[in-house]
């Protein structure tokens, strides 16, 4: 899904939780923090990259290319964090992180990837500044929760950017499969055909619809969700402002 419904719905990394839990070890805190020091510093370059690109060509259109492989090696390699989940350093849903990272990591590679003749809409610069701005957000939260230091002003980009950023990448992402339909259709990119000896059929071209079809009971829960968790994290403070 979008990068403010991953980025922002995930409660991983030392997100904010109910009830109190011991936390990972030191030797599981010191590669969290490096995994995310990491990751904060590639999607960092991933901006600076769009940023580069757009005063070079004094044009929007086509940003895509240039930050390509940047793009495709964090992304994947946001693929750690269900491994994350898996052992346990990370108390979050193991089958929450696991759809929500594969459903970008799909994004990326079955759609942007595979099908070239999107890269060039401006769809895809839509999801992918969503990405950026929300990775970089995310990624520092964590680094900083794990050093029990976390500026303010921090968890308040995290808790407050999600309600533009989430609805920006979801609609880049759709735009961006509705655009491939049709050359999908027309290759029949993925698609398996009968008869063959396995007597097994797939129609990629259908399983794009019936995935931005999944949007429409996803989004809402997703968004929601995170405006509870923006009043349960934030509430205080911005009831405290207001009497100030």
């Amino acid at each position: 899904m979008s990068a403010a419904a991953q980025g922002t719905s995930k409660a991983a990394h030392g997100d904010v939780a109910p009830k109190k839990k011991k936390g990972p070890g030191a030797l599981a805190t010191a590669y969290l923090v490096i995994y995310n020091v990491v990751m904060t510093a590639g999607w960092l370059v991933i901006a600076v990259g769009l940023v580069r690109a757009y005063l070079a060509r004094g044009s929007y259109h086509g940003l895509y290319y240039s930050i390509e492989k940047p793009l495709k090696f964090f992304q994947t390699g946001a693929l750690l964090e269900i491994l994350h989940c898996a052992v346990g350093i990370v108390p979050s849903s193991v089958v929450l992180t696991g759809f929500q990272v594969m459903s970008r990591v799909f994004l990326t590679w079955a759609v942007t990837h595979s099908v070239r003749e999107v890269q060039s809409e401006d769809s895809v610069l839509l999801f992918v500044t969503a990405w950026t701005v929300t990775e970089i957000i995310r990624y520092s939260f964590y680094t900083f929760s794990l050093l029990n230091h976390l500026p303010y002003l921090i968890k308040w980009a995290r808790y407050t950017f999600f309600i533009v950023l989430y609805p920006m990448g979801v609609s880049g992402e759709l735009l961006t499969i509705y655009a491939a339909l049709p050359y999908v259709q027309k290759t029949g990119l993925y698609s398996v055909t009968l008869p063959n000896k396995y007597n097994f059929s797939f129609d990629y071209y259908s399983f794009l619809i019936l995935v931005m079809i999944s949007y429409i009971p996803l989004f809402p829960q997703l968004y929601f969700h995170m405006m509870r968790q923006r009043k349960k994290v934030l509430g205080h403070t911005d009831d405290y402002s207001k009497v100030e």
